[in-house]
């Protein structure tokens, strides 16, 4: 049984690794659901030359990276909008835009709602001429790809944490 769960846990792994660049998977949690798996059912005693065990303060600091993560990937395009000099409208519209793209359009409204959202928020409510409101717009895609990236780089290291594990 524990080696169906080590698969198990090696396959959230790999998937939640997926699901960094597939925006319909929760990368990072489901790479967070084969940390667990290892720590509950794959845990034992430590064997001559097995893995270290998995502690419970590793388990939080992992949680705590995990909700981050997941949080940033929806506040940095707005945050990139608006170091991009982007308007409070064009933040908004990014954010909108990417809520919009995840309900309606997924997996890449996200990305094109996050674009056009900051676009049309600078042209619509701010006035703006497009090539001012195109800035701001890559901006926001230019977040999302530091937010695909540091998903990306967490789950790698929970993958690499589930491997070491084994």
């Amino acid at each position: 049984m524990e080696i169906f769960l080590e698969i198990i846990a090696v396959v959230f792994g790999v998937v939640g690794l997926l699901g960094c660049i597939l925006p319909v998977l929760p990368g990072p949690p489901l790479s967070y659901a084969g940390l667990i798996i290892m720590y509950l059912w794959c845990n034992g005693p430590l064997e001559s030359g097995a893995a270290e065990p998995i502690t419970g303060r590793f388990m939080l600091i992992w949680l705590a990276v995990t909700v981050a993560v997941s949080i940033l990937d929806y506040v940095v395009p707005a945050l990139f909008t608006k170091w991009t000099g982007g308007s409070r409208e064009a933040v908004r519209g990014s954010l909108a835009g990417t809520i919009i793209g995840l309900v309606f359009f997924p997996p890449f409204g996200i990305i094109a709602g996050a674009f056009l959202g900051a676009l049309l928020g600078e042209i619509l409510l701010n006035g703006k001429q497009l090539g001012e409101s195109l800035l701001s717009a890559i901006g926001s895609f230019l977040g999302f790809i530091f937010g695909t990236g540091i998903k990306l780089v967490a789950s790698a290291m929970m993958l690499y944490h589930i491997i070491k594990f084994l």
